[in-house]
């Protein structure tokens, strides 16, 4: 009998190939930089809707001092379960946090001239962007969606973002007609002076996923103060 010939990887499932884009992911993000307000980045504002949403940052699972949970802190408990396995490309469509009322499109967001992420449109506030050179939903690696907090004609998609309490789920829809299930692992608001671009950005040999918005006090002189960021990892697939 003649042996069957393995079939050969597709060039996009190696392990060669998701290594390399990992790297480039990292390597990109920490040039695009964490720039709310004036200076642009991830969930870009206009003028903030009101006291409410300048204070969504401090809310939730922030501490008093307006920051994230300490290293300290004991981190609430996730159903544990076999994970689940990663998904092949496909893009997202649609990006849900049934706990916030999320239901929202999903438009694919590049770099611009100066290397730097791309927001969603101003004009369309309801979007949530993500960043088609890092891994689709459900693939290995460090998925990264961001969205505005608000622009000047009121709140945004992740308006309410800081509220996501861990252990919430976190729905992606992608063009074949699956869903990658993420489950939330944190909340944390970082001052953008000080982010920590490996703590976000760095390599996962598992699916995450990074929700990132604007958060801490804002000034019309220099934007918002803080990202707030969501920290999630696949747990499920449909």
């Amino acid at each position: 009998m003649v042996p069957r010939r393995r079939r050969r990887r597709p060039w996009y499932r190696t392990r060669a190939y998701r290594l390399a884009r990992t790297a480039a992911l990292v390597v990109v993000l920490v040039t695009v930089g964490n720039r709310c307000g004036r200076d642009g980045g991830p969930g870009l504002p206009g003028r903030p809707g009101g006291p409410d949403a300048v204070a969504a940052a401090g809310a939730g699972s922030t501490r008093a001092d307006g920051r994230g949970p300490g290293p300290d802190d004991p981190e609430p408990s996730v159903t544990a379960g076999p994970p689940p396995r990663p998904l092949p490309r496909s893009r997202p469509t649609s990006f849900r946090v049934p706990s916030l009322g999320i239901d929202a499109p999903v438009t694919p967001l590049r770099l611009d001239a100066n290397r730097r992420l791309e927001t969603p449109p101003v004009d369309r506030p309801k979007l949530v962007g993500w960043y088609q050179g890092g891994p689709t939903p459900g693939e290995s690696g460090t998925a990264v969606a961001v969205g505005h907090r608000d622009t000047r004609i009121g709140p945004a998609v992740f308006s309410g973002l800081a509220l996501v309490r861990p252990g919430k789920p976190v729905e992606v829809r992608r063009a074949d007609g699956r869903t990658a299930v993420y489950t939330v692992d944190r909340v944390r608001v970082f001052d953008k002076n000080g982010f920590p671009d490996t703590e976000v950005y760095g390599p996962s040999g598992r699916p995450e996923l990074r929700i990132l918005t604007c958060g801490g006090l804002f000034s019309r002189r220099t934007g918002y103060t803080s990202n707030v960021v969501v920290f999630a990892h696949l747990t499920a697939t449909k």
